[in-house]
């Protein structure tokens, strides 16, 4: 009796290549087409083609999603459902195949060099944007430092604005914030909270002796509070 999760191929439109998909498939405990789809992020639509043997109509990023999620190297995935076919099992690659996994190794690798690329020019972009939101402090903090060096008696209030300007600018521009200013006394939440001392219940009051950031509904880092009757 057929399996209702593999539907048989219609004779219109033979599908040569659906029982070896199916037999990897079954390998690594993927029980249908539609969650192959969803394990690699691949539409049925490509899987389509793979089991028409349609391999040549593939874009090579699909079947890069789809040799891990199938646990087979690049290089295999060809081999087992290239349209070009062997003698026997033990017989040599034809030219048409290897010309076909050379072509596709080449789109791989102009794909990866994009991506390298891109990656490179993202954080080259951030690297820059993150300067221009620090460049006062960056100007500005060395003198003042030096300035703190020569005169100890210089009041640290007047060197603070120079670090604490910059900072709020790059983490509104980042969209972080602070879960509650130093000092604060509040409830606590141990969600949000982390106590540097003592035993709290939830919504007793602490204080906030450092601060804690989100960015947007991320908790990022807890912010270290004390007990109030502790403190």
């Amino acid at each position: 009796m057929p399996n209702s999760q593999f539907p048989m191929p219609n004779a219109q439109f033979p599908m040569p290549n659906s029982q070896k998909l199916q037999d990897l498939m079954q390998q690594v405990g993927i029980p249908s087409f539609k969650a192959l789809s969803r394990a690699a992020r691949v539409s049925e639509r490509q899987l389509l083609r793979l089991r028409q043997g349609k391999l040549k109509q593939m874009r090579v990023d699909v079947l890069l999603k789809l040799s891990p999620v199938l646990q087979i190297s690049l290089n295999e995935l060809i081999a087992t459902f290239s349209t070009v076919e062997f003698f026997s099992e033990k017989a040599a690659p034809t030219q048409e195949l290897l010309e076909e996994i050379a072509d596709l190794r080449k789109e791989y690798q102009r794909s990866q060099l994009q991506l390298e690329q891109q990656r490179e020019l993202l954080l080259q972009e951030l690297q820059q944007s993150s300067l221009q939101l620090l460049e006062s402090l960056l100007l500005q903090w060395p003198t003042a430092a030096q300035k703190a060096q020569e005169n100890p008696q210089l009041a640290a209030v007047k060197i603070v604005p120079l670090v604490q300007k910059p900072l709020e600018k790059l983490l509104e521009a980042w969209g972080v914030e602070a879960i509650a200013p130093v000092g604060a006394e509040l409830p606590y939440d141990p969600q949000r909270h982390q106590l540097m001392e003592g035993t709290a219940q939830p919504g007793e009051l602490v204080k906030v002796r450092y601060t804690g950031y989100l960015q947007g509904e991320k908790l990022l880092y807890r912010a270290k509070v004390s007990p109030l009757r502790e403190s």
